[in-house]
C-alpha cells in the first residue's frame, strides 16, 4: 500500500480545537488559507478551480494523538450519552483520523512567493490542519436532496450570542465569534450555566458562559 503525505496545510481562525463548529458551512465567517507544500506550490496544479464555487477538502485530525480504544462513540449531536459505531458518525476518535470538509472558494492568489494559495470559508478545521487533497464539489453528484441522515438531519440548533464586556476586537472578528459561540461547542453533558469556557478565535481570547437560552460572552482580548 502506497503511503501518503500532505500536499497543504490548512491555516484558519481557530488556533484552538475547542470551538471549531462541529461540520463545515455552520459558520460561514470562519476563513481558512489552503498554503501548498513546496512539491504542489505550483500555478499548474490549480489551473481551473477558480471556476468552482466549493471545495471538498481531505484532511486529518492532527490534534487527536491517541490511538481509539473503541469502535464506538458517543455523538454530541445525541447528547453524548449513545453509542454509536465509528463509521456511523463524523467523531475525530477514528482510524487513520481522516475528516472530509467541503469549504467555499473564496478566491485563487497567484501572485508572490507563497502562490498559489487557496482562500476559502465555512471552515470547521483547526489551524495547522494537513490536507491531503483536494478536489472540487460538482453539484449533480455531490448534493443529493432525497438523502437522509439519522439523527444528524437537521443542522444544531443555534442561540443568541450576548456581549456582556466591551472588547476591541474588529467586526469580522465579532462576527466569527458570534457565528461560533452560537453553534453551543461546549460538551453537550454540560449544564452548568456558571461554567466559563475559553477558546482562542482569529488571535483574541474569548471567554462566554453557555446560559440555557444563549451565549453570553464575558470577555474578548487579544492574544499576547
Amino acid at each position: 500500500m502506497a503511503s501518503i503525505t500532505p500536499v497543504a496545510t490548512l491555516r484558519t481562525c481557530y488556533t484552538d480545537k475547542f470551538g471549531v463548529p462541529r461540520q463545515p458551512g455552520l459558520v460561514p465567517a470562519a476563513w481558512g488559507i489552503v498554503e501548498f507544500e513546496p512539491a504542489f506550490r505550483r500555478a499548474e496544479a490549480v489551473r481551473g478551480i477558480e471556476e468552482f464555487s466549493h471545495l471538498w477538502l481531505i484532511t486529518q485530525f492532527h490534534l487527536v494523538t491517541e490511538e481509539p480504544v473503541s469502535l464506538t462513540v458517543r455523538p454530541p449531536k445525541l447528547g453524548g450519552n449513545e453509542r454509536k459505531g465509528v463509521f456511523a458518525t463524523r467523531a475525530p476518535f477514528r482510524p487513520n483520523r481522516l475528516t472530509l470538509s467541503v469549504v467555499k472558494l473564496d478566491r485563487v492568489e497567484l501572485e508572490g512567493e507563497e502562490a498559489p494559495r487557496l482562500f476559502v470559508s465555512g471552515v470547521d478545521l483547526v489551524d495547522g490542519t494537513p490536507i491531503f487533497d483536494i478536489k472540487p464539489y460538482v453539484r449533480y453528484a455531490d448534493s443529493l436532496p432525497e438523502a437522509y441522515s439519522a439523527f444528524a438531519n437537521e443542522a444544531p440548533v443555534t442561540v443568541p450570542v450576548m456581549w456582556d464586556c466591551e472588547t476591541a476586537a474588529p467586526e469580522d472578528v465579532r462576527l466569527i465569534v458570534d457565528q461560533s459561540l452560537a453553534q453551543q461547542p461546549q460538551p453537550a453533558y454540560h449544564g452548568d450555566g456558571e461554567r466559563e469556557y475559553v477558546t482562542e478565535i482569529a488571535g483574541w481570547r474569548v471567554r462566554w458562559l453557555a446560559r440555557d437560552d444563549c451565549a453570553s460572552v464575558t470577555s474578548c482580548e487579544r492574544v499576547a
